[in-house]
């Protein structure tokens, strides 16, 4: 369908901002396929722009509603599993499960079929399923060593439904397999495995601080306990000159004069271990 130049202009417009919004901002993608939606609701790309910023947002009856639209405007089997998975958040998982079957999984391409391939997974695991989710994981795309974009997601989506089945040694396996694959940063596998490997990470910074913080604080403490003992033992070396004079006083008239002695008693300074540094 041709639209008048000014108005695909406008549509356009929102379509570029929900796609540069949907991973930041899914709700303000959201309002901007909404608008290019009024605008212009009898364009598949406005349809499927539209499923995926309600799908962002969870919207799932809305966001399937929008991708059947779309599939009658083309006739395309593409939406397939990104369907099967909103009737997956509609707590549906049957319902995925039956378009796991249908035959229009089979025109799919490579990429597509490995999608519907994780929701259907994925809807085992809502079932309660574990080990039929491993199975259905484990395929020639999963063995592979080759990496597409779909990698990282498969081999982690795999390494997950192991850990949840208890099988920890497997899990971190191939949650370190996820991560070799994983250039983009798409998962969260590194967080994974050093939980699973009990590595807790720490604000070095915040803790840099706090302890510069406790090192002044140590060092206004022992000024002052230095400076408090420095008095005392200038006060008692006073007392002890004071003694010896009237002693000498006292014994002045005598034949023999006696020795006088005095200690002379000092403060001892303490040397602290700073905080200790991560």
């Amino acid at each position: 369908m041709s639209l008048p130049k000014t108005l695909a202009e406008d549509v356009a417009r929102n379509l570029v901002m929900v796609a540069r919004l949907i991973d930041e901002d899914p709700e303000q993608a959201y309002a901007f396929s909404r608008i290019a939606l009024r605008l212009a609701s009898r364009v598949a790309a406005v349809r499927e722009a539209a499923g995926f910023a309600a799908y962002a947002t969870q919207r799932y009856a809305e966001a399937l509603a929008e991708f059947r639209a779309s599939r009658r405007m083309t006739g395309s089997v593409e939406l397939w599993p990104v369907m099967a998975d909103c009737e997956r958040g509609l707590g549906r998982p049957e319902r995925a499960m039956a378009m796991a079957g249908e035959s229009e999984v089979q025109k799919l391409d490579k990429a597509g079929q490995v999608e519907m391939r994780l929701v259907a997974a994925g809807a085992r695991r809502d079932m309660g399923q574990i080990d039929a989710a491993i199975v259905t994981l484990q395929s020639p795309e999963l063995a592979s060593n080759a990496v597409h974009s779909w990698t990282p997601r498969l081999r982690y989506a795999y390494a997950d439904a192991l850990l949840e089945a208890g099988r920890e040694d497997e899990a971190r396996e191939w949650f370190g397999k996820a991560l070799e694959a994983d250039k983009d940063g798409s998962t969260d596998a590194s967080d994974r495995l050093a939980e699973l490997d009990g590595v807790e990470f720490v604000d070095a910074l915040g803790e840099d601080a706090e302890s510069d913080t406790n090192g002044e604080d140590d060092a206004n403490g022992l000024s002052a306990e230095k400076a408090e003992k420095a008095e005392k033992a200038e006060k008692a070396e006073d007392d002890v000159q004071a003694d010896s004079r009237h002693d000498a006083d006292a014994d002045v008239d005598a034949d023999s004069e006696a020795d006088a002695g005095a200690d002379s008693e000092s403060g001892r300074g303490g040397d602290a271990d700073g905080p200790t540094r991560a």
